[in-house]
């Protein structure tokens, strides 16, 4: 056998710039929190993916940390709660990147569409191929046009995680509004910055000397998310908040202060989930 077949396969460039390399981001966080012999993150997956692309994480993110992973999995605990009730549903996931979720929650029946730009659809192509409940549709989430590739009327989970703060108050809102007409009874997660998060992001913020963080022009204290959704529509039935927390280290306990201070409990990132009115 020759040295060449004893060789891994080169590693593939992202090839990803703007919003579609925030990817990469949470990636890297996932990933390493699957890696961790004491986690309780378990995403091979995400870990394959990590490991096939040629790509700097540290360099661009620095030291990885939970947060990513913390969100998904409380993403993941919303629909294995609604996947018991709708075992045979459609997931809708939006801006999905290369998000793993479906390997986690899958119950051998959902049918699952993602939802997202060309450059991040080309990349899920190739390290997740859609399948008999699998589609993949490159589009703009923000251009209703994608929801004629829904079929049926049955029950639907729409997920948007990662997405929501990258566009203006006014796109959330119109997309939102959208979805409830669309989709009566259906139910909606997605996950939320703080307004002064977003503030430093349209400064400029770094995150290490060589990446800046994407412009997050929407951003919302968690106290604020209840009433300003429920105003959007009447449409829109319930709304309620949840957390995930840091999993360990500093972060963790910068985590609790801010949910012992009264004025800064509502200034951490949080999870909003809403169900469409029937």
């Amino acid at each position: 056998m020759s040295p060449d077949a004893l060789s891994p396969p080169p590693k593939l460039p992202p090839g990803l710039s703007g919003v579609p390399e925030t990817m990469l981001w949470t990636l890297h966080n996932r990933a390493a929190e699957a890696m961790r012999p004491n986690g309780d993150f378990h995403d091979p997956e995400a870990v394959r993916i990590y490991q096939a692309l040629a790509y700097d994480y540290e360099r661009h993110f620095g030291r990885a940390d939970g947060s990513h992973a913390m969100r998904a999995a409380a993403i993941d605990a919303v629909l294995r709660r609604w996947l018991e009730h709708h075992p045979d549903g459609t997931v809708i996931s939006l801006g999905e990147g290369l998000e793993t979720q479906r390997g986690r929650v899958d119950n051998g029946r959902v049918q699952w569409l993602t939802v997202d730009l060309p450059e991040g659809i080309a990349l899920r192509d190739h390290f997740l191929p859609p399948g008999p409940r699998t589609r993949h549709l490159a589009a703009d989430a923000r251009d209703p046009a994608w929801m004629d590739a829904v079929a049926g009327d049955g029950p639907v989970h729409i997920v948007a995680q990662g997405l929501f703060m990258y566009l203006t108050e006014a796109e959330v809102r119109h997309l939102v509004t959208g979805l409830a007409r669309r989709f009566p009874g259906a139910q909606l997660v997605f996950d939320t910055v703080p307004a002064w998060l977003s503030r430093l992001t349209l400064r400029g913020l770094n995150r290490t000397p060589h990446y800046r963080l994407p412009p997050m022009p929407w951003g919302i204290d968690t106290d604020r998310v209840v009433p300003t959704l429920t105003a959007w529509s009447p449409l829109i039935a319930v709304v309620e908040t949840l957390e995930y927390r840091m999993p360990r280290g500093l972060p963790l306990l910068m985590d609790t202060l801010f949910r012992l201070t009264p004025t800064l409990r509502h200034k951490l990132p949080g999870l909003a989930r809403v169900e469409f009115a029937g």
